[in-house]
């Protein structure tokens, strides 16, 4: 399967070097304001989810709870002990800032579109995936920060969960339910506009990549991490990903599922989201000055993810199904 090269993945690289080279615009004191551009920016990117979110188009998947008890415990339960596990083994050799990060990668929902994508294009139930994939990110504004705050607190960083759940709830939730309020009128138009929608959403996430990246690089705080902490990070991402996929077919074939629901658990339940850990990220840990630092795992685990999955799914694909 040919793999496209992905403008978004391209884009974030190119953010992340130019807040190396301007950190200043997107300084907590910048010109650009991140304290209001954060906030309004999560706001517009869960809005625009809302409008794009079908209901209706989940009923199919709603009935086979075996399969949504395996995608949502692999997201939520497997990937977060896991996390646990390998901060034992890391703490020594990671700093606070990227033990935080390793934590709130495995503490984050699953993608929707790429995880609906894929499971479509190697011949899985696609009905499951949507609803996995939109369930896991309904469950994730509550459960996340939940096991942040847990972890954080054991590295002396404890977060002021009420504050940040009120944050969510204001910024995140309430803009998505607006945009599910305003679908009958709105939804169409969204729909026929889609990629000019996915392009703003894009774009808005580049940009609070870009102002969460300016404050550490002017703090100092990479200085003190060099390659061997990317490449732990870099091993650890692979790790979890294949001890995830591996553990969830092991469980779905074990349950009996059919092939296309296994596909599906597989897709959905070892994926991790950079399109909401992004502005998550923003709201849990507010002006952190390690935060480019913390949003570092996911970085690498997205186009990791993605490589790996759809060679998958291009291999998958060609199989002969049950």
């Amino acid at each position: 399967m040919k793999i496209k090269p992905d403008w978004f993945l391209l884009g974030m690289v190119a953010v992340v070097v130019l807040a190396w080279l301007f950190p200043g615009p997107g300084a907590s004191d910048g010109w650009l304001q991140p304290a209001l551009l954060v906030k309004g920016g999560v706001a517009l990117i869960f809005f625009l989810h809302g409008l794009l979110l079908s209901f209706a188009a989940l009923r199919a998947g709603t009935l086979r709870w075996p399969v949504h008890l395996v995608v949502q415990g692999a997201t939520f339960l497997l990937f977060p002990l896991l996390g646990l596990v390998v901060l034992v083994f890391l703490r020594p050799v990671l700093s606070v800032d990227l033990q935080l990060g390793l934590f709130f990668l495995c503490a984050l929902p699953s993608t929707v579109s790429s995880s609906v994508a894929l499971t479509a294009a190697a011949r899985g139930n696609v009905s499951i995936a949507v609803f996995n994939a939109t369930l896991s990110s309904l469950i994730g504004i509550g459960l996340t920060p939940l096991w942040v705050g847990v972890v954080a607190q054991s590295t002396g960083q404890a977060l002021p969960l009420g504050e940040v759940m009120m944050d969510l709830v204001r910024w995140l939730l309430m803009p998505l339910a607006l945009g599910q309020l305003l679908r009958p009128w709105l939804g169409g138009l969204a729909q026929l506009h889609k990629p000019k929608v996915n392009l703003v959403d894009r774009g808005v996430i580049l940009l609070l990549v870009y102002t969460s990246f300016c404050d550490s690089v002017r703090r100092g705080v990479w200085t003190d991490n060099g390659w061997l902490a990317l490449g732990l990070v870099t091993v650890v991402s692979i790790g979890l990903f294949f001890v995830t996929m591996h553990g969830v077919r092991l469980v779905s074939r074990g349950l009996g599922f059919s092939r296309a629901d296994e596909i599906a658990a597989i897709f959905c339940g070892s994926k991790k989201t950079l399109a909401a850990g992004v502005p998550m990220a923003q709201l849990i840990f507010g002006a952190h000055p390690g935060m480019g630092l913390i949003l570092l795992p996911i970085m690498i685990y997205h186009p990791m993810q993605l490589i790996i999955c759809s060679v998958l799914a291009g291999r998958w694909a060609k199989r002969k199904g049950d």
